[in-house]
């Protein structure tokens, strides 16, 4: 078994410098059971000096191959690096993830475990992913029920034969704009037979700068963008499931839209509660209480790109 850490970055350098470090510090059994490993970064058109500084430090990075594309975002960039790695099985982490030192032994014993229960390698395995905006030290944050997640196949933290990617036809890159890519995939994959095999002793930490109103306006446009790329997922796969994903339903709208008071409660609205949340050193739960009205966003986004999609 031969691993290639697929990394798309994009003007992340200060968390990437921790995410290529972490990765370098690697503690394999000398069981032979992984012939190595190396990590395949594919910077999207950066533009903060990322390029310059892996030239300046490659002596420290020996795992690293690094590729470079114009700006074309994560799911082309991962494509590229799929096509470009050597291994037989990739991993795919975002360029803000920190892993802990046993994080690719812990995927290798979950690969193996899995390979003998199932009698194949129809499957791949999923590590836990622990959110944190500690920058100093990310991997000293405690697991919190809002690190949970019910998807199927998403690339923070997941190993998978390579062939199985190129069966499925990598990564669309239609979903230009935030959203779903990986989702989508993880759909062709199900329906190719694949399982999927939680492994939480491979831990990742992805680190996000604590919550400020600052934040807001992006966030709202990730939601609207996140919108429209749902509209594309449900024009591929037309599914019920796929309605519930994207939020595309009666009850999404009739949800969001009581807790929001039909956008009464937006970002104007409950900006000086956020902000006493804020101030009070609690930014997180300020930014569980702000998805009311960003799922609110998500939803019209949704509505107002299918019937876009219908007009057509």
């Amino acid at each position: 078994m031969f691993f290639s850490v697929v990394i798309p970055t994009y003007n992340r350098l200060p968390i990437l410098q921790k995410c290529l470090r972490a990765l370098e510090s690697q503690q394999l059994r000398d069981d032979h059971l992984v012939q190595g490993y190396e990590v395949v970064l594919v910077d999207d058109g950066s533009t903060d000096g990322t390029l310059n500084w892996l030239a300046e430090h490659q002596d420290e990075f020996p795992h690293v191959r690094c590729f470079e594309q114009d700006h074309a975002g994560p799911a082309a960039a991962r494509n590229l690096g799929v096509e470009q790695a050597l291994g037989d099985t990739i991993i795919f982490i975002d360029s803000d993830l920190v892993v802990l030192s046993n994080f690719l032994q812990a995927h290798t014993d979950a690969l193996l475990q899995g390979k003998e229960k199932l009698g194949s390698d129809s499957f791949f395995t999923y590590g836990a992913v622990i959110n944190t905006c500690n920058f100093e030290n990310p991997t000293s944050e405690p697991y919190k029920i809002t690190d949970f997640s019910a998807a199927f196949f998403a690339t923070g933290n997941v190993a998978i034969p390579k062939y199985w990617l190129e069966k499925a036809g990598l990564f669309d890159t239609g979903f230009q704009l935030y959203g779903w890519e990986d989702l989508e995939l993880g759909v062709r994959l199900k329906n190719l037979g694949l399982q999927l095999i939680k492994c939480p002793e491979a831990v990742g930490y992805h680190w996000h700068p604590a919550f400020s109103l600052q934040q807001i306006p992006k966030l709202i446009d990730q939601e609207i963008q996140r919108g429209r790329m749902g509209v594309l997922f449900y024009q591929k796969h037309p599914t019920w499931e796929v309605k519930m994903m994207i939020q595309m339903t009666w009850f999404h709208r009739l949800l969001w839209g009581i807790l929001s008071l039909n956008g009464l409660l937006n970002e104007k609205t409950m900006a000086p509660f956020l902000q006493w949340l804020i101030n009070l050193g609690k930014p997180q739960l300020a930014l569980e209480i702000a998805r009311i009205f960003l799922n609110w966003y998500n939803v019209k986004g949704v509505y107002a790109a299918y019937a876009e999609m219908e007009n057509k």
